[in-house]
């Protein structure tokens, strides 16, 4: 069964505005375009990624240049081994460059170092007054010890926060294929309707005109002429109330696409009954392995693990290594820096080592842990909402295949059995609140054939939703 149907929906105005002819797939990518949520997301993605770019590049050499091109310094105090005040004055300038290279698969850094400087001082103390330059140039590496590598934790985090934003990007515009799906659908469910009580109104019209001459040939009691007249007018009700229908249905439809309140839209609906063929059980298996929800959960996880790594670390046993090898060189002339250089070599191990913390690490601990079972239930129910999901949306496509199997039937038998009674009518045998009856049920029945397919077609969305797999054109939605 194919409906094929272009609905119009004009706005009243005093100049004709152009039209344009929207179909399914056009809407979704118009709603794509001027979606806040869309917009929002892919800015939320932006940032994750340029937070981990900013990361990575964190992790590569670092170079520095501070100058003081000046700095002068006054200062009387007292010395204690003279028993005596002393006024020191102090110029200085000085620059210094440095190269730093972090080392990610221990967290340690190594850099190099050299510090150029300019000094002349006075002291006032026995008059004496210096005039040098020095230059200290060296190599340092200081080491992290029996503690976790915060770098590449820092790193994994953020790679798992981009991979989360992702996921979400995507969420969000299956959402939206969803909501401009139903609003679509929605917006020709109207347009449906109106069409078909546009159709009955012409068919009581029809048989107001049938009743009318027929009384005035004086075949009929005036009676019937009331009658026809009442079902004309309802008829007619009908029709003006699916026309707000429809119009309220297409304010809300241009609203969800964004689009202008004002311009006037047509849209192109091709319903194609085709049985998909869907295997129940290949089905769960797609939604199991493909439903990012589940890979939130797992993100979840490890975020609940980091977090458990870091209040571990909160009172841990952890050292330092610190070392260090330069050339420093001083003179009065900065070309001779280096005449009589001295290597200045410096080792350092230091340790933290808590001792009693009256509990907190304990019952911090096992907070994070009960967080880390939390996080691991919520992934087992999350799975099984899926499954449930899946075998619900299953059951209803196949419950309307039979639905659509009958629908079509009963518009065919409602059809002949109007065109019947029609006859009947005309000859006399009928009354017109019978034949109105038999218009009535004609509706409903093309009503119901229209919902039954749309509501496929809805269903199949659904399970594409569910299972990230298109069975309308067996493909997987995400490659």
């Amino acid at each position: 069964m194919t409906l094929l149907f272009t609905g119009y929906y004009y706005l009243i105005s005093p100049v004709a505005m152009a039209q344009r002819t929207l179909t399914l797939e056009e809407s979704i990518q118009i709603a794509q375009n001027s979606s806040p949520d869309i917009k929002k997301s892919r800015l939320n993605l932006l940032s994750n990624r340029k937070s981990l770019d900013a990361q990575r590049a964190a992790l590569k050499s670092k170079f520095a240049l501070d100058i003081t091109p000046i700095e002068y310094n006054r200062a009387r105090g007292f010395n204690d081994l003279f028993s005596q005040w002393n006024t020191n004055e102090d110029y200085n300038s000085y620059a210094n460059f440095s190269v730093s290279q972090p080392i990610a698969a221990t967290d340690g850094t190594i850099s190099l170092n050299n510090r150029f400087m300019y000094r002349d001082n006075y002291s006032e103390f026995q008059g004496a007054a210096t005039r040098t330059y020095s230059n200290n140039l060296y190599l340092q590496l200081d080491q992290p010890i029996f503690t976790y590598n915060r770098n590449k934790l820092q790193l994994k985090e953020l790679e798992l926060n981009l991979e989360n934003a992702h996921i979400n990007n995507e969420m969000q515009l299956l959402t939206l294929e969803r909501n401009v799906t139903q609003s679509f659908y929605s917006f020709y469910q109207n347009q449906n309707n109106l069409e078909i009580s546009r159709d009955e109104f012409e068919n009581q019209q029809v048989s107001y005109e049938i009743t009318q001459n027929k009384v005035d040939a004086d075949l009929l009691a005036k009676e019937e002429l009331y009658q026809a007249e009442l079902n004309l007018a309802t008829s007619k009700s009908t029709m003006e109330n699916n026309q707000v229908m429809l119009d309220n249905a297409a304010d809300d439809f241009k609203l969800l696409l964004g689009i202008d309140l004002n311009e006037a839209i047509a849209v192109e609906v091709d319903i194609n009954f085709i049985t998909r063929e869907v295997d129940l059980n290949q089905a769960i298996q797609y939604g199991l392995d493909n439903r990012m929800e589940l890979r939130q959960r797992n993100i979840e996880i490890e975020r609940s693990q980091f977090e458990l790594i870091r209040t571990k670390s909160l009172n841990e046993f952890k050292g330092a290594v610190s070392l260090s090898l330069g050339v420093f060189g001083d003179n009065k002339k900065a070309v001779e820096v280096y005449q009589t250089p001295d290597i200045n070599p410096r080792v350092a191990v230091s340790f933290s080592i808590p001792i009693w913390d009256w509990g907190e690490n304990r019952a911090r601990m096992q907070a994070s842990n009960a967080n880390l079972e939390i996080s691991k239930i919520d992934l087992e129910v999350q799975k099984n909402d899926i499954i449930i999901n899946i075998r619900k949306t299953y059951r209803s496509l196949q419950n309307l295949e039979n639905q659509i199997e009958i629908a079509e039937q009963n518009v065919k038998n409602a059809k002949r059995t109007y065109d019947i009674n029609l006859e009947r009518y005309k000859n006399g045998d009928l009354t017109s609140i019978d034949l109105n009856r038999f218009q009535s049920q004609l509706s409903d029945k093309k009503s119901a054939l229209a919902d039954a397919l749309i509501n496929y077609k809805i269903e199949l969305l659904n399970l594409k939703i569910l299972t990230l797999y298109d069975f309308e054109n067996q493909q997987p939605v995400m490659n």
